[in-house]
């Protein structure tokens, strides 16, 4: 039975959980020990901007006093798993305060939330589809699973419209789960590959056809639930220090710095 909670629930709740838990730029159903969040709920651009950001980061710290949730699957309702991030939102931001500050603050949501979705106790798994681009491939490579439909596209644009590869600290992470050989190489040249490519790099586990998607999904979920949840947590622990180890020098707290830096020269040129 699957129970939705972005939506107040029949029986009375704290207002702490009524006001934690009916995010507006996700959608969530809890479907037992299985948690549900989708992305652009309302068929709008498939982008991250602040909200979906804060949303999202919101939820994932609500996890901590949630042990009840032991699996999150991350997807989308719309056309594209993700496009990107919102550089129109990034653009008003810097006309807005030429300072950059408030961009830098919204920079700085998207590695709070990496960082969030990393140090999570539930078992994460992202199910892609469409086009998955720039900050869609980040967010993703975060999560401990990844799923794609076989007609799923990839890109990571930045170089290529004159910006550094800055977006929540996911260029260490990228290096660590496909290398950093390929990594660099479709970074600077910025070019499309597919399902395929992704899963022989590392980027995908798993391809399907879109029809087929969820079932597999379902076929990691239904032994994860299985499973003794310290077992799990302590094993997404270990890995997460062991792919950290790759990231010694990680360097991604400037993301957002070198993101507005750059934006800062692209609007002068």
């Amino acid at each position: 039975m699957t129970e939705s909670i972005s939506a107040p629930a029949c029986a009375p709740a704290s207002p702490l959980v009524l006001a934690r838990t009916a995010p507006k730029a996700i959608h969530t159903e809890q479907d037992g020990p299985v948690l549900h969040v989708r992305l652009n709920p309302w068929g709008q651009e498939d982008t991250l901007d602040a909200a979906v950001l804060g949303d999202l980061t919101t939820l994932l710290d609500d996890l901590h006093e949630r042990p009840d949730v032991r699996i999150l699957t991350l997807s989308s309702l719309g056309t594209d798993f993700c496009l990107g991030a919102d550089r129109n939102e990034y653009q008003e931001a810097l006309a807005a305060d030429p300072s950059g500050v408030v961009l830098r603050r919204i920079a700085d949501k998207a590695h709070r939330l990496c960082q969030a979705l990393e140090n999570t106790h539930a078992v994460t798994i992202a199910r892609l589809h469409g086009r998955v681009i720039g900050a869609g491939l980040a967010l993703a490579s975060f999560c401990d699973l990844r799923a794609g439909a076989d007609t799923s596209r990839f890109r990571m644009p930045e170089v290529g419209v004159g910006l550094p590869p800055a977006w929540g600290g996911a260029m260490g992470r990228l290096v660590s789960e496909a290398g950093t050989s390929r990594i660099r190489e479709l970074m600077l040249t910025c070019e499309v590959f597919d399902a395929d490519t992704a899963h022989r790099m590392g980027l995908l586990h798993r391809t399907a056809p879109l029809d087929q998607l969820d079932k597999v999904i379902d076929s990691w979920t239904r032994p994860l639930v299985r499973r003794s949840p310290e077992a799990l947590v302590l094993t997404k622990r270990m890995l997460a220090g062991y792919a950290r180890a790759d990231r010694t020098a990680d360097v991604s707290l400037l993301d957002s710095h070198l993101l507005t830096a750059a934006l800062h020269q692209h609007t002068r040129g």
